[in-house]
């Protein structure tokens, strides 16, 4: 378990509305009554789980080779990317050791999930998922394809631009972090209903991930950076605290 700590409030503004129309399916599951401010966090919302010795896979991070067995001995299709990035507090801190976890659809469109009935082929060779640990300087790292763009039940001519789902567990409970990285220069980005929840458009780049030449591998990857703040720790406590 980790030290305890306090964090700043969260900001809801800066955060989409649970009830958004244009996004459909918040309508019914939008909850009908205020949430309720807990005044005094309790410990296990103020720590965290401690990953550092979690033993990962040779491949967890690595969507190319993670979903192969000798009976898939096959690469995925698609265009090949490394995505990275700095997992920090909201005041530049690091944050060592924390579990970060991503999914996503393959170069088609289409995720490896039994209600997905998009048109698209599954890729016999990508499961989709992958994790890491970010490093002592709160850097992680994923091989994987990037991809494709998928329509979506919400509208006429509703579509999802290509995107990866990415979760961060800690450094606490209260610092979890669920988001969705897009790629820089999507022309579907401004027109999708659900980025369009989002009020800020500060808050729209927060989720949009760069083109990273420098870090691109020739001939093989190109590299996308995509950096994550989560809520951060007070530096002065009180002292009746």
């Amino acid at each position: 378990m980790t030290t305890q700590r306090r964090f700043v409030e969260r900001d809801r503004n800066w955060h989409p509305p649970a009830y958004a129309p244009g996004y459909k399916t918040s309508i019914p599951r939008s909850p009908s009554q205020a949430l309720v401010s807990l005044q005094n966090p309790s410990v296990s919302e103020l720590t965290g789980p401690d990953f550092r010795k979690l033993r990962m896979g040779a491949h967890d991070n690595d969507l190319l080779m993670n979903f192969r067995d000798a009976e898939q001995p096959g690469l995925p299709v698609g265009e090949r990317i490394i995505l990275f990035g700095r997992v920090v507090d909201q005041f530049g801190k690091p944050v060592p050791h924390t579990l970060v976890e991503m999914w996503q659809a393959n170069a088609g469109g289409r995720y490896r999930h039994k209600k997905d009935a998009y048109l698209a082929p599954l890729d016999p060779n990508f499961g989709g998922v992958g994790r890491c640990l970010t490093d002592e300087d709160g850097w992680y790292r994923f091989r994987t394809i990037k991809p494709g763009p998928y329509p979506w039940p919400n509208g006429i001519n509703s579509w999802r631009p290509a995107h990866i789902h990415v979760s961060v567990m800690g450094p606490s409970i209260s610092t979890r972090l669920i988001t969705q990285m897009y790629f820089e220069g999507d022309p579907l980005i401004p027109i999708c209903p659900i980025v369009q929840t989002l009020n800020d458009p500060e808050a729209v780049q927060t989720m949009i991930g760069r083109l990273d030449m420098a870090r691109s591998r020739p001939m093989d990857a190109l590299a996308w950076r995509f950096d994550l703040v989560v809520r951060g720790e007070l530096q002065t406590w009180f002292e009746n605290q």
